[in-house]
């Protein structure tokens, strides 16, 4: 958790930035993200040195070279640890003439510059320094120099915390998604140390992040053993998106996050061919962008013989039945219309995951979840690939509260300790009737790990429900909760004439007495 002090300096640096002529904030976090990594590569090099020195043997892996570079500049000064004790205006020249030209030319290790061979060096090869002044970057390196990046914690926060500033939409339909939406769909998939996990549209990388924090809290020993310490670090994270900027700084999160070198790299998933990732993976969690169409010409072959329509949301959902191997499983937000659209491409592939595959759940989400990048309606649609069928009972839940309101300023709504999944102890929700008005999100994963028991007596009426196949496939295939929701309608009191009778002169009786106390009053008040 970071500390109110360490929030106001970020909040300081970024209105630094705004001011200082940097007002995009994507911009801002890249700038950021650049020199965190060059502080990563110090950090780096030193323990090879420290190795070094405990075997008196040489530096097997050298991150900052021997010599000078072509500018003459030694390599020495070209660290962290040597240019953030310059003064402003000498570390601005290193940093802008000497540093990110060797980052671009890749010399900071494009064989270990992410700790083994990892990603991170490959999106730094088009690095551009863009900070205005050399008192904004002394400021910047300042405060970065104060965090403790041996604690994984406290840098992955800071990170998140900065993520949160960018409150815009991205130009291809990226906006962010909240991350106690994340955690909420984490959580019901509930990854294991054995998962394969991808995200085909990543960003800043949020459902990888939350998998590994998740797989850190609940299965520890991933992280002693040899074997599925190297799976953890190496194979089971695949991320990939096709903006640059945002590999960038998706890939620091993961690092800050503590991951060394994941799967994280530029891939336009519409349209490439995914013969050699078909299969692959057993876990996919995505926000997928769901805002207009693309050319027939530019999508995949593959997906094309999936389905024919030009949607980006339901391309990304054909693209998923493509990825997941069989057994796999996935977690995807998709907007209403996936769930209820007449088109026959619409319909074809709401057919597919029914029976073809396994529809497990659809979670109606509340429709300002997304503000105040979007205010469409959304929903989390679970299924299982079997390529064979095997739907029986859907689970549905309307979700009306995530904790937040539900506006443009999305404030929260309730103490920190009640929001998200925090308020599950036991089993057990620990929030009051008036609470869960305001965060369902305990409430979600409990009755969802009742699905196959309790939560099949349901009435319709209730906020959460199962509906068998049958009744789906009858609905021709329509998936929007309201379909199946049933309302409780108020039932009126009828009462037979004589008591109608009785109560009116009751009430005629209370009136008269009423009227003869008013009547003393006045007599009295004159």
């Amino acid at each position: 958790m970071l500390t109110g002090e360490l929030r106001s300096q970020i909040d300081a640096i970024w209105n630094s930035f705004w001011t200082g002529g940097i007002s995009n904030p994507l911009e801002v976090m890249e700038q950021i993200t650049y020199l965190l990594f060059l502080r990563r590569l110090d950090d780096l090099h030193t323990l090879e040195e420290n190795k070094a020195v405990r075997l008196g043997k040489p530096i097997e892996r050298r991150l900052f070279p021997d010599g000078r570079d072509a500018k003459g500049r030694p390599y020495n000064d070209l660290r962290w640890s040597r240019f953030k004790n310059f003064t402003p205006s000498e570390m601005y020249t290193v940093v802008g003439e000497h540093v990110f030209p060797f980052l671009r030319t890749g010399v900071g290790g494009s064989s270990g510059a992410g700790g083994d061979g990892s990603t991170y060096a490959q999106h730094m090869k088009d690095a551009r320094f863009t900070i205005p002044t050399p008192a904004l970057l002394a400021k910047v390196v300042d405060l970065l120099g104060d965090v403790p990046m041996d604690e994984r914690d406290t840098k992955g926060d800071l990170y998140e915390y900065m993520l949160g500033k960018i409150a815009s939409a991205g130009q291809n339909g990226q906006f962010r998604t909240p991350r106690h939406i994340i955690a909420l769909m984490v959580a019901m998939m509930a990854p294991t140390a054995k998962d394969v996990v991808c995200d085909p549209a990543c960003g800043t990388c949020g459902f990888l992040v939350a998998v590994g924090e998740y797989l850190r809290a609940r299965h520890p020993e991933i992280l002693r053993d040899a074997v599925a310490r190297q799976h953890f670090h190496s194979r089971l994270f695949h991320g990939y998106d096709f903006d640059n900027t945002m590999l960038r700084i998706g890939s620091m999160n993961m690092a800050l996050h503590g991951v060394d070198n994941p799967d994280i790299r530029y891939q336009d998933s519409l349209a490439q061919d995914h013969a050699g990732d078909a299969g692959r993976y057993s876990l996919l969690l995505a926000n997928p962008p769901f805002a207009g169409s693309l050319d027939y010409e530019s999508i995949a072959k593959d997906l094309q013989a999936m389905v024919k329509t030009k949607k980006t949301e339901l391309l990304f959902l054909a693209l998923f039945l493509r990825l997941l191997k069989a057994g796999g499983r996935a977690a995807v937000i998709v907007p209403d219309g996936v769930l209820f659209g007449s088109s026959k491409a619409h319909k074809e592939l709401r057919r597919m995951i029914v029976e073809e595959q396994k529809l497990d759940a659809v979670v109606s989400l509340p429709s300002g979840a997304f503000k105040p990048y979007a205010g469409v309606s959304t929903a989390i649609l679970i299924f299982t690939k079997t390529n064979s069928g095997g739907t029986d009972n859907v689970w549905f839940y309307d979700m009306k509260a995530d904790g937040w309101s539900l506006d443009d300023k999305r404030q929260p709504l309730l103490t920190e300790d009640k929001l998200g999944l925090q308020p599950i102890r036991d089993g057990r929700s620990q929030l009051s009737n008036a609470e869960h008005e305001k965060n369902n999100l305990p409430d979600v994963l409990m009755r969802w790990a009742q699905r196959d028991g309790a939560e099949l007596e349901r009435d319709r009426t209730d906020q959460s429900f199962c509906v068998p196949k049958g009744d789906i496939v009858g609905n021709d295939y329509d998936l929007s909760i309201n379909r199946y929701k049933e309302v409780v309608h108020a039932v009126s009191e009828h009462l037979p004439p004589k008591a109608i009778l009785k109560k009116l002169a009751m009430l005629e009786a209370e009136i008269a007495s009423g009227m003869k106390a008013l009547e003393a009053l006045l007599e009295k008040a004159e």
